[in-house]
């Protein structure tokens, strides 16, 4: 009895390890790809009416009752001016967006930002408040924001103080 070639061998084994490739790479067939999909990458909730995306939106107080801010991203992938209406219980805001523009909700009022204040939180922080986003092209959508207080260093210097 006469063993394969040395080429034999070789052959055999690239077929095996193609073989192997192939069983390998069918898992991404089978599997949706988690990063091919929208989620929210942050602390924050994310929302879509329409054109109209809102990302990584938190509520910043530090108790219930206290003052909040509204903090995130508001951006128009679309090509017409859309005013967006953020509502938290009684007290409602407006942000305009320009087409393919993004706003900053971060408490301040140049360009590109907005300050969305909320005067009293209906929940503590740990909870999550709700609050309805609305544009006129595409309707309203119910959005539960985390309400965070300022442990976490990186909102510490953001939390509103009553007046």
């Amino acid at each position: 009895m006469t063993s394969p070639r040395p080429r034999s061998r070789r052959l055999l084994i690239a077929a095996g390890l193609c073989v192997a490739g192939v069983a390998l790479a069918g898992c991404s067939a089978t599997n949706p790809i988690t990063t091919d999909k929208p989620y929210s990458a942050s602390d924050g909730a994310r929302a879509t009416l329409g054109d109209v995306r809102a990302s990584n939106l938190i509520v910043l107080a530090s108790a219930k009752g206290a003052p909040g801010l509204l903090t995130g991203a508001l951006t128009n992938d679309g090509t017409d001016k859309h005013t967006v209406t953020i509502t938290f219980g009684d007290e409602s805001s407006t942000v305009n967006l320009e087409a393919r523009q993004t706003v900053l909700l971060d408490g301040t009022t140049g360009t590109g930002h907005a300050d969305v204040r909320i005067k009293a939180v209906a929940v503590p922080p740990g909870a999550v408040a709700p609050s309805t986003l609305a544009t006129e092209a595409a309707g309203s959508q119910d959005v539960p924001v985390p309400v965070l207080d300022g442990s976490q260093p990186e909102y510490a210097s953001l939390v509103p103080t009553a007046p």
